[in-house]
């Protein structure tokens, strides 16, 4: 499996960065991963932190003995995400909770699947053309005949309001899609709304599309910055390639796992004290969280089908 990848965050006018991204791989599967910790709650940036340690520590257990299902793999992480940010907050006595946007890319074999919850993006590039893109989970994306909390009924301005997150009260929403097979060439790139509140899908496309990772990425998060100003929100970017052995390869920011020994776990995402986060992915921890997703998939279709 080679693949080359290149990951950057910038604090734009906010007063601190609450962006969080990191990938780890083993020999035959990588986990790109990258969350935007909400500001108007407290803590962000932990809630963002514990999101990449929760998911990037269940895929270094499973990942062991290989991911039987990715798909159910994905959504039981990221429900185990948000019950480690509810325990942080429960454990805190805090009023509110933090709160997260996430997103995922998943890496098997040669083929790739993702999560995502709420408006961090997962931009996919095959050729120059936009293959697959992530909906926000918005009213303005997704439910386009609601009203936000707090609108007025016409009110056009807060249309970009979230409906979920990873640490909210309610259950997360969140899709997972794939598998997709990568060919060579294939580039996807993980993002926080600082990079596309300020850039077109085109922009994004464009420079994804024409260039190395290593080059694109810092090229768009300097024109993201440029364009927002002052009010810039933070920009983190994480983006790879997919490399095959006798296709073109950067050198520069390669990474090869032929050469890695069974059982053998790299990782950029910092480590931390989540003493009790190893003991929740049990098998039975992992089966309830799946046997909950699937019963709220059932509900949102009986809904939809009654509308």
């Amino acid at each position: 499996m080679k693949f080359s990848v290149f990951q950057i965050s910038r604090k734009g006018g906010r007063p601190i960065n609450e962006d969080r991204m990191g990938y780890c791989y083993t020999r035959d599967s990588a986990l790109f991963l990258l969350a935007d910790g909400m500001g108007g709650h407290p803590e962000g940036e932990v809630a963002a932190q514990l999101a990449l340690q929760t998911v990037s520590a269940a895929f270094q257990q499973e990942a062991k003995t290989g991911i039987k299902d990715v798909r159910a793999f994905l959504a039981s992480s990221v429900l185990l995400a948000h019950r480690q940010i509810l325990a942080y907050a429960a454990s805190k006595n805090m009023l509110d909770t933090p709160r997260t946007t996430f997103v995922a890319a998943l890496i098997q074999g040669d083929s790739v699947s993702w999560v995502h919850c709420g408006d961090s993006r997962l931009y996919m590039v095959r050729d120059g053309e936009m293959l697959a893109r992530t909906r926000d989970h918005s009213y303005m994306e997704q439910r386009q005949d609601e009203v936000p909390p707090g609108a007025k009924a016409g009110d056009k301005t807060n249309r970009n309001v979230l409906f979920t997150c990873l640490g909210s009260p309610a259950n997360p929403v969140f899709d997972v899609m794939g598998p997709i097979n990568l060919q060579q060439g294939d580039r996807l790139l993980l993002c926080s709304d600082g990079l596309w509140s300020a850039l077109s899908d085109i922009e994004i496309v464009y420079d994804l599309g024409l260039k190395p990772v290593a080059q694109a990425v810092p090229d768009l998060v300097e024109k993201a910055l440029e364009k927002a100003g002052a009010s810039s929100d933070n920009v983190t970017v994480i983006a790879f390639e997919w490399e095959t052995s006798d296709g073109y390869e950067d050198t520069r920011s390669s990474v090869s796992t032929d050469s890695i020994n069974d059982g053998v776990f790299a990782s950029t995402v910092q480590s931390g004290a989540l003493d009790t986060m190893v003991d929740d992915l049990d098998d039975e921890a992992i089966e309830r969280s799946i046997a909950e997703i699937n019963e709220a998939i059932r509900r949102t279709a009986a809904r939809r089908g009654g509308n």
